[in-house]
């Protein structure tokens, strides 16, 4: 077997050892829980915190002062959704770690919504490559970004179903899939740069119909909970940003991008030059916002590259571009890794980049981190086993090695995507002719015009 074909079954052989590395590991975190009463790292390094990003903010939606007090960065309907799927009798008097032993409801809910994402990604994955689908269903599903948000009891649980269904093969019909993405948008803010970046393809009444659906579904939530103006959610974003600061080795413990490592490096409130040495912290310096701008840079690039042939770029890497960029500019959680190797896993394994991009999302779905440096152990309660146990935290190898990669996965796709578009108009030319769009829906009572500018699209010159 030679040729494409051989890569291809090549490339089979090694997505199915990578999916078997992930499901190895996920023993060893299973087998490490029932020895230790805690996950290894890199989940989250305090072990009586689990799921608390869940109950945590199922407290403040309750409370009237999420955004003036706690200063959340959640849209309301977050804190709708969490409402509902809870027990309100379980926050009265309460907060933090006694609503979380009292409200079952809220658990079973994290886990159904888990449970549900595994059977949506599968069936998506089959619809598109059934060869593939085993392998990066199961690496996404129950990889490290997936397991990490479950363990936090993130929403990104939920939005990442909306994610799925919004731009995942499951869901046929366009506005359908408008108000799933216009829930990811309101539960997650920084994927309105997916809804963004399908300007690049021109898809003016995709973008105009998932506009409205979003505006939509944020009046209806703001109604409902009665808080979080758009004022109030940018100023707390503002804040954040540029608020966050890392004080000690666990605040990079899991992170997706290097802004926290820059900034630990930049501060004074942890001993960096002592433990690696002032030549190490100004090469760090120097190097590493050079790489997150290559990153930045390459998707810019690429989204050049995808207006002048939109035909040739596949609408799941556009939205890939709006994800990556946003995602690789400011942190995030570790666990929204999960919405980047979503679109990734849609790629299929040909060419140079794409099989690159693809191998880097199975490392970054690996469940495990190599120790570099220890700290010394304390001691902690442990949600999952109910005792205290020994905590050994350590320096880990994934903490500059993980946000590498996610920049190097949008490296490899913007490269594949400019090479794509090159060749193109080195076959077809610069110039090309404007055909009218039939497939586009439009909205009920809407007549289709002749020449509507709204429903045109390029196409490549016979």
């Amino acid at each position: 077997m030679t040729g494409a074909a051989g890569a291809r079954h090549r490339g089979w052989w090694l997505e199915i050892v990578m999916g078997l590395a992930v499901a190895v590991l996920l023993g060893r975190v299973l087998w490490w829980l029932y020895a230790y009463g805690q996950l290894p790292q890199p989940f989250f390094y305090e072990p009586s915190d689990t799921f608390m990003d869940w109950f945590n903010t199922a407290y403040w939606a309750r409370d009237n002062g999420a955004y003036d007090s706690w200063r959340t960065i959640y849209p309301p309907l977050s804190f709708v959704i969490i409402r509902l799927l809870g027990k309100d009798s379980c926050y009265i008097g309460t907060e933090g770690l006694p609503s979380r032993d009292c409200d079952w409801v809220g658990l079973v809910a994290i886990h159904a919504i888990f449970a549900l994402n595994i059977v949506l990604v599968a069936l998506a994955y089959r619809k598109l490559d059934r060869r593939t689908a085993l392998p990066r269903a199961f690496a996404l599903s129950t990889g490290m970004p997936m397991m990490f948000a479950l363990e936090r009891g993130n929403i990104l649980l939920l939005c990442f179903t909306a994610m799925l269904l919004a731009f995942g093969p499951l869901v046929k019909s366009a506005r359908l899939r408008w108000v799933f993405l216009a829930i990811a948008i309101n539960l997650k803010v920084y994927l309105i740069a997916t809804l963004a970046a399908q300007l690049l393809k021109r898809r003016w009444l995709w973008v105009e119909g998932a506009t409205i659906a979003t505006v939509i579904v944020y009046l209806l939530s703001y109604g409902l909970l009665g808080a979080g103006t758009p004022a109030e959610i940018f100023d707390n974003i503002t804040n954040y940003s540029s608020g966050f600061i890392a004080s000690q080795v666990l605040d990079i413990w899991y992170s997706v991008t290097y802004q926290p490592l820059i900034s630990l490096l930049q501060g004074q409130s942890f001993p960096t030059t002592a433990v690696i040495g002032s030549r190490t912290v100004e090469i760090g310096l120097l190097v590493l916002p050079i790489v997150v701008r290559i990153g930045q840079a390459a998707v810019v690039a690429a989204s050049i590259a995808t207006w002048l042939r939109p035909e040739v770029v596949p609408a799941h890497r556009v939205a890939f571009f709006g994800t990556v960029l946003a995602l690789i500019s400011s942190e995030a959680g570790g666990y929204t890794q999960a919405m980047v190797i979503l679109f990734v896993f849609m790629e299929p394994w040909r060419g140079i980049g794409r099989p690159l991009a693809i191998l880097c999302c199975y490392i970054l779905c690996l469940p495990a981190d190599i120790a570099i440096g220890y700290i010394p152990p304390i001691i902690r309660d442990s949600f999952l086993v109910g005792r205290s146990v020994e905590v050994n935290f350590s320096v880990g190898l994934g903490m500059f090695v993980r946000p590498g990669l996610l920049i190097l996965v949008a490296i490899a796709l913007s490269a594949t995507t400019i090479r794509d578009v090159w060749v193109d108009i080195r076959q077809q030319g610069w110039r090309g002719r404007w055909r009218f769009r039939r497939d586009v829906p439009l909205l009920p009572g809407v007549q289709r015009p002749v020449a509507h500018a709204t429903a045109m699209i390029s196409e490549r010159r016979p």
